[in-house]
């Protein structure tokens, strides 16, 4: 029996049957600001849904232009884009999987000057200040958004998800704080819930019964001013009641200030907020944030805390998660490690995501994983992160490949990463790379230093240096005092520092040695 029967079983949703209960959460990728850049979104939603994922949600898709979260940013408004989206959705169902469409209209927090909001009022993490909706304007909008949903069911996807959560506008009319309105979709609760609900009955009335339709809810703002968890069941309620097919839980609005999703926040640590929206409601409802193993997610199902899980960063980290879990190889899953480096911190500062411990990741096209035209014999000298990876991918390809460490244990720097506080799930890409590379019969020489005469008469064809970098030392007088010492020698234990310390250097080091002191 498998370990993840809940997990596992299926699920009906309006007229589509889920295998699992395994979904894909949307993420902005930015692929769609390189070249080629269908062929880019069809193959990264295609890879993962050959990994058997039930349900893939895309990046969100403005409705109207003025909604983006940043110029150039996705907008589908107009059926003359319905041939672009077809090479998405086909893609997909090729690959054997179900994607929907997430619209999500940015207000206050897109990075345009002429950006808008229920009430005038900057948000801390856009320096854009919003000017506030008409009230024909929103009539117009709730309009753009069942326009949208309406395309994207001509464009061959399974249904839309509502984006009203984390900050964005349907939030923003939602909340006190954001929404000082005197119309009808401001003032008291009913009025501030208006909005949402109009969108849903609008997009409910525009598409099929088949055609999902998912709300992604507020679960929790985290914001003073915020909805309070009496108000958000009493609005999941009403979601239901408008014509959504499932909920799905956001957790936190961008700019709280309280962490979410980072490493130090407990695996599934929102799950009493995704409870309080479950036991309001009939319908199927998704639980997020910080799930990024099976185990957890079974157990989340289990519970009855929710229906499904939605995870958007492990699916980056392994394509295959589904696939593995329904195989019993849960312990080849590439683990997602939320360190946020290659997808949020990337795409905040306006780059295309990828993923730290997966560089594949939004480079489908790029990456080629075919196997190797032939079978080279390979030294890689390292066994850091670049060399594990270089070569477990070189193994997985058909070639023959000898890993030189001259330590005792691989990882390189990963070994006193794992000892800052916050930064545990680091020993899950150590123990994914051990056990992938001995699966690939990668020949690993731990505490060998691979020297010139050793590899010149190994008979290798190819040899790579995956030898890390060495600590930059500045040209600081007195560097060199004996109480000078470098971050290795902190983080390893090699040295004890007294009480009272001095660090030099505030980037990601400087504040790591400083949690581990």
């Amino acid at each position: 029996m498998s370990p993840d029967p809940h997990l596992l079983s299926p699920l009906r949703i309006a007229g589509v049957t889920l295998p699992n209960r395994m979904v894909m959460g949307a993420m902005h990728t930015r692929l769609e600001t390189l070249d080629r850049p269908l062929q880019r979104l069809a193959a990264f939603y295609a890879t993962r849904a050959a990994g058997e994922i039930a349900l893939i949600l895309t990046g969100g898709y403005s409705p109207v232009p003025e909604g983006v979260m940043d110029e150039g940013g996705l907008v589908l408004d107009s059926a003359d884009q319905l041939d672009e989206h077809r090479q998405i959705t086909s893609a997909v169902r090729e690959a054997g999987g179900r994607i929907v469409l997430q619209i999500l209209h940015a207000g206050r927090y897109a990075k345009l000057a002429d950006c808008v909001a229920p009430s005038p009022g900057k948000a801390r993490i856009n320096v854009h200040a919003p000017r506030a909706l008409s009230t024909a304007e929103v009539w117009a909008t709730i309009e753009s958004f069942a326009h949208t949903a309406s395309l994207a069911e001509q464009a061959g996807y399974a249904g839309v998800e509502i984006m009203g959560s984390e900050g964005y506008l349907i939030n923003e009319f939602t909340a006190a704080l954001t929404n000082r309105r005197n119309d009808e979709f401001g003032g008291d609760f009913e009025r501030r819930i208006r909005f949402p609900l109009e969108i849903v009955r609008a997009v409910r009335a525009r598409v099929g019964r088949d055609f999902m339709l998912i709300y992604r809810i507020s679960s929790i703002d985290l914001m003073e001013g915020g909805m309070t968890g009496p108000e958000v069941a009493a609005f999941a309620r009403r979601i239901e009641q408008a014509g959504a097919d499932m909920i799905n839980t956001g957790v936190g609005w961008h700019e709280s200030a309280v962490p979410t999703i980072a490493a130090s926040v407990p695996r599934a640590a929102w799950l009493a907020a995704v409870r309080n929206v479950k036991q309001a409601v009939s319908i199927p409802v998704m639980a997020s944030n910080r799930i990024n193993t099976p185990d957890v997610a079974e157990r989340i199902i289990a519970s009855g805390a929710a229906d499904l899980v939605s995870m958007a960063r492990p699916l980056l980290a392994d394509p295959e998660f589904a696939k593995k879990v329904r195989l019993g190889r849960s312990d080849e899953i590439n683990l997602c490690i939320a360190c946020n480096q290659a997808c949020l911190d990337h795409i905040f500062t306006e780059r295309t995501a990828s993923c730290l411990v997966n560089p594949r990741a939004g480079r489908e096209i790029e990456f080629d994983d075919r196997p190797a035209a032939g079978s080279k014999r390979i030294a890689v000298v390292g066994g850091g992160p670049a060399g594990m990876a270089f070569a477990l991918e070189s193994a997985r390809r058909g070639h023959r490949v000898t890993l030189f460490e001259a330590q005792d244990e691989l990882g390189g720097q990963l070994i006193i990463a794992r000892k800052v506080p916050g930064k545990s799930e680091f020993e899950g890409m150590l123990r994914y790379f051990d056990r992938a590379l001995r699966l690939a019969k990668v020949d690993v020489r731990l505490g060998t230093t691979a020297d010139a005469s050793e590899l010149a008469d190994g008979g290798f064809d190819e040899i790579v240096l995956a030898t890390g970098v060495l600590p930059r030392i500045p040209a600081l007088e007195g560097v060199d005092h004996p109480k000078v010492v470098g971050y290795q020698d902190v983080l390893s234990g090699r040295v004890t520092v007294g009480d009272s310390v001095a660090i030099l250097g505030a980037g990601g080091i400087g504040f790591d040695v400083a949690e581990f002191l």
